[in-house]
């Protein structure tokens, strides 16, 4: 009986210690006083992102007032840009930039996954949809529509698509009044392009059709969506597919020629991902400024510039999303590496170039021996 008792206390106490150090993996990592004051000693944050400043600008305001003793350094770069260039400073191993904040999803899930990223439990993670956060590492800080815009002036309302299927079929039967009109993402040259495209042929494969439909009429491809609304403004292009709504919304309140649709049949939803280095020279205020970019009053501010916040407590009365038949929000996490499989990427990539110049497809492959 002895035996047993002291068997069991043995039990008892090893559960115990299993427990609390579970406690202690698995406690929140949360910016308190101490990381406060640490930020102050640091002095500085250093973001890069694919965000034009314009629209993080009051994210950006609303962090310098709370913390005043923390310099805020922001650079915007291009997603494929910005992913080579923290890949080079992470091996350089000087350190890296603080926050990471890239709308190339899948680039960023695969910097998390291969161990690059900070594993942060925000106090404000709470106040997120399931979708958004992938293992207290990656965050989506905002949950945008992929829109469509067009120039009010030269396109008829009657002529104006209102979904993918109805873009399409204008482009299919009627590709001389479209032709060099139409502006487009660059999936070679950009992160975010080729990170749509494969995501609107997990919807449907007639985005093969598409790709081949905007090769008909001498699309205008480019890296970014400002450049294109920029096509449309100026009336170089009449329409712009697959663009950030956000940009394209903030930029219709501002200029009457530019429109925005949000497809009916189908509305990508995708989201802005930051995560915190490992290799960050400025942990404390990283941790700040990622509390802040999560927390309602920092989401709002991004919904002032008709930026959908991932909250949805934050979100605007008027906001578009809420209001979309069909959203599709694209999930942070691993599902999001199937595409980056270089085999696959390259396949993905020589079939859209084949695609839009106009030649016969690529044949299936052969099934290789399981491995």
């Amino acid at each position: 009986m002895r035996r047993r008792l002291l068997a069991g206390a043995g039990l008892l106490a090893f559960g115990c210690l299993l427990a609390s150090a579970r406690a202690q993996v698995d406690a929140p990592i949360v910016a308190g006083r101490q990381d406060v004051a640490q930020a102050v000693r640091e002095g500085a944050v250093v973001i890069r992102a694919t965000t034009d400043e314009a629209e993080a600008a009051g994210l950006i305001e609303g962090f310098r007032r709370l913390h005043p003793g923390v310099a805020v350094s922001y650079a915007k770069l291009n997603s494929q840009k910005l992913y080579e260039e923290f890949l080079a400073e992470a091996e350089a191993g000087q350190g890296t930039a603080d926050i990471v904040w890239s709308s190339a999803m899948d680039l960023q899930v695969k910097l998390v996954n291969d161990g690059l990223a900070e594993r942060h439990v925000s106090r404000e993670a709470a106040g997120l949809p399931p979708w958004a956060v992938w293992r207290y590492e990656a965050y989506g800080i905002t949950a945008e529509p992929v829109a469509i815009a067009y120039n009010r002036a030269l396109l008829p309302e009657a002529r104006v698509p209102r979904s993918h299927a109805d873009l399409l079929r204008s482009l299919t039967q009627e590709p001389e009044a479209w032709h060099g009109k139409v502006a487009a993402y660059d999936p070679e040259r950009s992160g975010v392009g080729f990170l749509f495209l494969t995501q609107n042929l997990a919807v449907t494969p007639r985005t093969w059709d598409f790709v081949r439909a905007l090769g008909q009429v001498g699309a205008k491809l480019y890296t970014a969506t400002t450049p294109m609304l920029d096509r449309v403004a100026a009336g170089e292009a009449l329409i712009a597919y697959d663009v950030f709504g956000a940009y394209a919304l903030e930029r219709a309140k501002q200029d009457p020629r530019v429109g925005v649709v949000l497809p009916s049949d189908y509305l990508l939803i995708t989201s802005r991902i930051a995560f915190i280095p490992k290799a960050a020279r400025h942990k404390a205020a990283a941790r700040l400024f990622l509390d802040y970019m999560l927390s309602r009053d920092g989401q709002a501010r991004l919904a002032e510039r008709s930026v959908t916040p991932a909250r949805a407590d934050a979100r605007r009365p008027d906001d578009p999303v809420a209001a979309a038949p069909n959203p599709r929000p694209i999930a942070v996490g691993p599902e999001l590496l199937t595409s980056l499989d270089q085999i696959k990427r390259s396949r993905t990539l020589k079939q859209w170039r084949r695609a839009i110049e106009g030649r016969a497809a690529v044949p299936p492959e052969a099934p290789g021996p399981a491995r």
